[in-house]
């Protein structure tokens, strides 16, 4: 029971939420569980919401410590490890866990200091393929394919299930004696810096392909969990590698000048 009191839980993220009700339930579930930090990412009808205090059945302190953003992005800046909840895993290559999978593994990122979240899309699109490059993990539940209706409660609720049972019967958590990985703000800049220079090098080609690459290249940086430090040295190899392009061109174009008669 000590566990309990020392290890913060994941933060819970829900992109796009439709309903009210919805959200009371999920924050139900929570309390249940003992997490107790929810964000919310353009909810459809903003925030706050009676209707979702009643449904929460007195789970308030969750509802009153909403706090709402405009993107994923930006709801996920201060975490260093989120895992996404969704039945597939759309074209991205990170690693697919089941909740007791994951559970464990935030469980031992958490007790190696790092912030973590759980991210559920919202309860017809789901989630973005780009909000999900942005997350160093997948979470699916194993349901059984003859009925894969799951509402967004009770997909938290499994989750937030195997957290709890993790923290009380797992052994002594896995700590990590490297520096921790860059949260979400950092890496995003280091992809955004990347996506630019490219850009202007021309690298997206046709200009179509600009989203499907950009998300590749996402997923397959975000594997590498980059510290800080490494988020800092590769943002400057991109710099120089930028000021050399420049260098080049303007030595291109002044070889191409005419000379005078």
């Amino acid at each position: 029971m000590s566990e309990l009191s020392i290890l913060t839980p994941p933060v819970v993220i829900l992109d796009k939420s439709q309903m009210a009700e919805n959200i009371g339930a999920v924050a139900r579930v929570m309390a249940n569980f003992g997490l107790s930090e929810l964000r919310l990412v353009a909810p459809r009808d903003g925030w706050p919401q009676e209707r979702a205090w009643a449904t929460a059945s007195g789970a308030d302190w969750v509802l009153e410590g909403v706090r709402v953003f405009e993107t994923v992005a930006e709801a996920i800046a201060d975490l260093q490890v989120v895992h996404a909840a969704t039945a597939r895993p759309r074209e991205t290559r990170q690693p697919v866990r089941t909740p007791r999978e994951t559970a464990r593994t935030l469980y031992d990122d958490r007790a190696s200091g790092l912030n973590v979240g759980l991210l559920f899309g919202g309860e017809r699109a789901g989630l973005e393929t780009s909000d999900i490059a942005l997350c160093q993990g997948i979470v699916t539940i194993p349901i059984d394919p003859r009925h894969q209706s799951l509402n967004l409660a009770q997909a938290v609720a499994i989750n937030a299930y195997e957290w709890r049972a993790t923290v009380l019967d797992a052994p002594p958590p896995n700590f990590r004696e490297a520096e921790p990985p860059a949260d979400g703000a950092l890496t995003l800049g280091m992809y955004e810096h990347l996506e630019r220079e490219l850009d202007a090098a021309g690298f997206f080609h046709p200009p179509e392909k600009f989203r499907s690459m950009s998300q590749n290249l996402r997923v397959m940086l975000g594997r590498a969990a980059f510290t800080a430090q490494e988020v800092a040295t590769f943002r400057g190899v991109i710099t120089a590698l930028s000021k050399g392009r420049g260098r080049v061109l303007a030595r291109l174009a002044a070889e191409s000048k005419p000379v005078d008669e």
